[in-house]
């Protein structure tokens, strides 16, 4: 984050990011994980979102009065947005996977479908937020 405000890269937008790939090493890991409470991916996610707040808190950078967007931080609403997003486009991912008789519709469609909304979302909000 310290990198990307330096960058002049709007914090909302760096938190998209940074919560999509916490979604999607949760996603990666959570099969891999021995303790059963842990291997549901759901939980995994939730609770890397919520480590990385509490990061975030520590840091100092949530509750600034000057860093919101229509009334939230932006820390929290771009890591709510990448949590959120990705959860979104694998099941999108795997309704089209069910629908198409288990078959991925094109190669690589399991990491196309959750990155291209993760950059559909960071364009929404760069262009029309002027971020």
């Amino acid at each position: 984050m310290f990198l990307a405000k330096k960058l002049g890269i709007d914090d909302l937008l760096v938190s998209i990011w940074i919560s999509g790939l916490n979604t999607v090493i949760a996603y990666w890991l959570a099969p891999k994980i021995k303790i059963k409470f842990l291997k549901k991916r759901i939980v995994l996610s939730l609770i890397l979102f919520l480590t990385t707040l509490a990061y975030f808190q520590f840091t100092g950078q949530l509750g600034v009065v000057d860093n919101r967007l229509l009334g939230f931080d932006k820390i929290i609403f771009g890591q709510t947005i990448g949590l959120l997003t990705v959860i979104a486009g694998n099941i999108i991912y795997a309704d089209t996977k069910a629908k198409n008789h288990h078959r991925a519709l094109f190669l690589y469609a399991k990491v196309i479908f959750p990155v291209g909304l993760l950059l559909l979302a960071t364009l929404v909000f760069k262009f029309g937020f002027s971020l």
